[in-house]
């Protein structure tokens, strides 16, 4: 999925990722990354709390992955000037429910839990599913750049172990 999303994104592209640990956060940020073609491995900033993964093809934007966790809200978030990279960079806050929504009007929301430990959840994991590794993500499109952007495209593929909520 993060390879998908990847595909929709452009420099000043902010997401606010949301989710219990182990949702898999981090592991979507890594795909985005691969979908963008960065340089270095995307791993958890949780202790240097941000990193800048460069494009690795020319005009190809940035990756700025921060994780807001140890973070005390938006002030600090503010003290770490990420605000200057969101305009040329993808900018993708890890735990930034409720702190990162002030580095952008134009977003998107993305919550991530557990299929088994989503008391969101509809209906039962499939039936060939267990739930113990599926997911459910629910996406939120925020502001005027989400409109008419193919979100359905982010939708499972066969094979995929997740459901999504557009």
């Amino acid at each position: 999925m993060g390879r998908r999303l990847a595909a929709l994104l452009q420099p000043g592209d902010v997401i606010v990722l949301g989710g219990g640990l182990g949702a898999g956060k981090t592991t979507l940020t890594k795909g985005i990354g691969a979908g963008l073609q960065v340089r270095g491995e995307v791993t958890s900033p949780t202790f240097v709390i941000s990193r800048v993964h460069p494009a690795q093809q020319p005009g190809g934007p940035s990756l700025v992955h921060v994780d807001a966790y140890r973070l005390g809200g938006g002030v600090e978030l503010d003290d770490l000037d990420i605000d200057a990279f969101v305009d040329d960079a993808v900018t993708v806050v890890e735990w930034g429910e409720g702190v990162a929504e002030p580095l952008s009007a134009d977003r998107l929301q993305v919550h991530l839990a557990r299929a088994a430990d989503d008391s969101r959840r509809e209906s039962p994991p499939p039936a060939d599913d267990d739930g113990r590794d599926a997911r459910v993500i629910t996406v939120t499109p925020v502001g005027n750049r989400w409109a008419g952007v193919p979100l359905d495209s982010l939708l499972e593929t066969p094979g995929e172990r997740h459901a999504a909520r557009l």
